[in-house]
């Protein structure tokens, strides 16, 4: 396990995040390359230590990045188990040092884990975001009690620099997620009106005793309106039937 030296100081790391809010695909892309920014930062941890972002996010799978594989993988344990210092740091929103997992009472089952990927000590030092989620820097080391005074300012020092970034990365995000569910609802509402008139000209009705007749098929068989809606054109309809949306 290791770090490369290259940014260095904390105004290079914000310069370099607020670009990489506008040129990433996606939070997750963001996430990658702040777990690489911190990772490279000069003076947030020992040589021999790997480095993972865990970004905890509520009704939605956790996003979790690594400096490594084994970061990776760590990160991944301890949202498993929910067990270990980087879930007790957001938690707390303070930051949590785990010098020796061979003693340590605090992580039982992550703790376990980590001895058996040859770990033994940890850093974990949270992210400030407005909102809910919860976003923490976590530091792990093949030796014990190998985290100085140093490290900690320094790990609290990186997160300060990116929690900016970070959260207008999390409101792009939102936005983004926003408009993808509008998107797919105004195409459902279409599906389903075009649908309705097919029936009204079929069973001469009106639009709202045509939407009755689809509430109700949709109820008799299980199935969802909009499915129920697509199932009608395409059964109808000789050409296929796209919106605008598409």
């Amino acid at each position: 396990m290791g770090n490369d030296v290259g940014i260095r100081p904390e105004t290079d790391l914000q310069g370099f995040l607020q670009d990489l809010v506008v040129v990433s695909a996606g939070l997750d892309d963001f996430l990658e390359g702040f777990v690489e920014a911190t990772s490279a930062a000069s003076g947030f941890g020992p040589h021999d230590t790997t480095t993972s972002v865990a970004l905890l996010r509520p009704r939605a799978h956790p996003l979790l990045v690594g400096s490594t594989r084994d970061a990776r993988r760590l990160a991944r344990l301890e949202v498993h188990l929910h067990d270990g210092p980087s879930v007790r740091a957001a938690a707390s929103g303070r930051t949590v040092e785990v010098p020796d997992f061979s003693f340590a009472g605090e992580d039982p089952l992550f703790g376990s884990a980590a001895l058996r990927h040859g770990v033994r000590s940890a850093f974990s030092t949270p992210i400030a975001v407005q909102g809910p989620e919860r976003a923490v820097i976590t530091s792990y080391s093949s030796r014990p009690s190998c985290f100085t005074d140093e490290h900690r300012c320094a790990a609290e020092r990186l997160a300060a620099a990116g929690a900016t970034s970070l959260g207008l990365a999390l409101r792009l995000a939102r936005l983004r997620d926003r408009a993808d569910h509008l998107a797919a609802a105004m195409e459902s509402r279409t599906t389903i009106d075009l649908a309705a008139g097919v029936l009204m000209a079929q069973n001469r009705c009106s639009q709202e005793e045509a939407i009755e007749i689809l509430r109700a098929a949709s109820s008799a068989r299980n199935m969802k309106l909009r499915e129920l809606a697509r199932n009608v054109l395409t059964s109808t309809v000789d050409a296929p039937v796209s919106t605008h949306f598409d």
